[in-house]
């Protein structure tokens, strides 16, 4: 498996405090860079294979007594007041010797997921303040040292997982401020009892955008956040379900909710097209905790839901029926004229003959055929 590096170099632009950086790790130790006061410094993957003599590059990943194994991070199962010891493998891969601070803290998941470890200007109160290991550590130019540490859990811890990282930093100076690079890995401890694995969903929110074309559905925004309520280290599924104002439901979404931790919570936003806006829509957010780590039998599982109703209204839908109407009256307004128009052609032509039958009996006397009168006959 290869070997992931961090390096320092030049301080980096500023970025606001807290802000941390995870360099993704190539396969066996995860890589984070943290910051004790401002900036951030990332190293390319390919200085663990090719280092560069001006930099200094190192990795840290779990090992046994006689050298590093083959896990990409430690995971403990211990009862309340036990102790346990572990190793960690330090590898400097540069030209001279480096003097290294091994420092442990709690574990976090940023906001993309990636574990974290509390910077060191942040105290620990969990996981990170069970971890024992000596402070410093000097590796001589491309070798590597195995140093142990001891995990020591509390009488009084609660059962569940106390996530902590361990790591090994160096502190450069740029201008007027230090720099604290870490190299480490995550130390997932969790203590034996009831494992409660729990998803929330909190703040659903939903929004509709209507299809200006009527004759197709608009689409549905589904915003919410998925919590960890539980005491384990969870992922799960997600499913969004919208019933029409009849109760008919035809547009569902499923998705995975990435890997919590316990307090732990991240927002989700899912998209759902095709749905026809007609009064209310009823859409309901349902969750599924998969239990991750060492998984215990008995385990209790609690799924969870949240609905929401909208009030939609089908402009489109409304604007062509508006336009249907409008069209519909202007036909029988149309159809009513013309009716008109011919009545009243009708009726002239009516009128019209009957006047050239009046106006011939006037000017051309008696019709044909008629009996002519007694003094015509004399003559």
């Amino acid at each position: 498996m290869a070997w992931a590096g961090a390096r320092i170099g030049p301080p980096p632009s500023p970025v606001p405090k807290g802000r941390l950086m995870t360099v993704t790790p190539l396969r066996r130790a995860l890589v984070v860079l943290a910051v004790a006061s401002l900036p951030v410094v990332a190293a390319p993957s390919a200085a663990a294979a090719e280092p560069d003599p001006k930099a200094l590059t190192w990795t840290v990943q779990p090992a046994t007594a006689s050298g590093p194994d083959q896990r990409r991070w430690i995971n403990a199962s211990l009862d309340p007041g036990q102790s346990v010891t572990e190793h960690l493998a330090v590898r400097n891969f540069s030209r001279s010797a480096v003097a290294f601070s091994l420092k442990a803290a709690d574990g976090y998941l940023t906001d993309k997921g990636r574990f974290n470890m509390l910077s060191s200007d942040r105290p620990s109160v969990d996981g990170g303040t069970w971890i024992d290991v000596q402070e410093k550590v000097t590796v001589g130019p491309n070798e590597t040292r195995v140093v142990p540490f001891t995990i020591t859990v509390p009488r009084d811890a609660t059962p569940g997982d106390h996530p902590a990282g361990i790591a090994a930093t160096v502190t450069s100076t740029g201008g007027t401020v230090n720099v604290e690079s870490r190299v480490g890995f995550r130390v997932m401890l969790r203590v034996n009892g009831t494992a409660r694995a729990a998803l929330a969903v909190r703040g659903l929110g939903v929004t509709y955008s209507p299809s200006w074309n009527p004759f197709a559905g608009g689409r549905v925004r589904v915003r919410y956040t998925v919590e960890n309520d539980g005491n384990v280290w969870v992922s799960g599924t997600s499913r969004v379900a919208i019933s029409d104002l009849l109760g008919r439901t035809g547009h569902d979404a499923t998705g995975a909710v990435e890997e919590l931790l316990p307090g732990g919570g991240r927002q989700v936003e899912t998209r759902v097209d095709g749905v026809w806006a007609l009064g209310r829509l009823r859409t309901t957010v349902s969750t599924s905790p998969t239990l991750l780590g060492d998984a215990q039998a008995g385990a209790d599982l609690r799924p969870a839901s949240a609905t929401v109703t909208t009030w939609v209204v089908p402009w489109a839908q409304l604007a062509l029926l508006g336009l249907l109407a409008v069209a519909l009256l202007g036909l029988r307004a149309v159809a009513r004229h013309r009716r008109r128009r011919l009545a009243g052609l009708l009726a002239r032509a009516r009128q019209e003959g009957r006047q050239e039958g009046q106006e011939a009996v006037l000017v051309g006397g008696a019709p044909a055929g008629a009996e002519p009168d007694a003094g015509d006959a004399r003559r």
